[in-house]
């Protein structure tokens, strides 16, 4: 795979990663349930650490990480209604559009991992991240399902 591919390819992730942190930094602010707060902070933290490692990889790589940050407008739709649930206050409808967000990750990773011959290390990366990205989304799917 060419470097400039990987680049987009790492790019990408880097946005969802970013707009994930995003999401649950705003929800763990605004949301009133202790455990949901929690719950929040830990995925926020998850998603800075996800941006860490690859922008690490990158920096080993010699790719570029992607200044001006264009946030491809359907993964922030991902995220966009969490406001809205956030105001109603509803535990439920914020887990739902937690887990719309996380749907987009997953995609993200799946089509990430498809891609052909990413270096080594990267994928090794990619891969552990993925796993908890799925493990996040079946926690945030649960809370929602269980939710009142």
């Amino acid at each position: 795979m060419e470097a400039k591919a990987t680049q987009a390819l790492v790019n990408e992730l880097i946005e969802t990663l970013k707009d994930g942190q995003k999401g649950y930094a705003e929800a763990m602010t605004d949301v009133e349930d202790a455990q949901l707060k929690e719950t929040f902070k830990k995925y926020a933290a998850q998603r800075a650490s996800y941006i860490t490692e690859l922008e690490d990889q990158m920096f080993k790589l010699d790719l570029k990480p992607d200044e001006e940050s264009s946030v491809t407008g359907t993964i922030h739709r991902a995220w966009i209604n969490l406001k809205g649930a956030l105001t109603s206050k509803d535990n439920k409808s914020i887990l739902s559009e937690c887990e719309r967000g996380e749907d987009y990750a997953k995609t993200a990773y799946q089509t990430a991992l498809k891609a052909q011959e990413l270096p080594g290390t990267l994928k090794t990366v990619i891969e552990k991240q993925y796993q908890g990205v799925q493990e996040a989304h079946n926690n945030i799917k649960a809370m929602r399902d269980s939710a009142k």
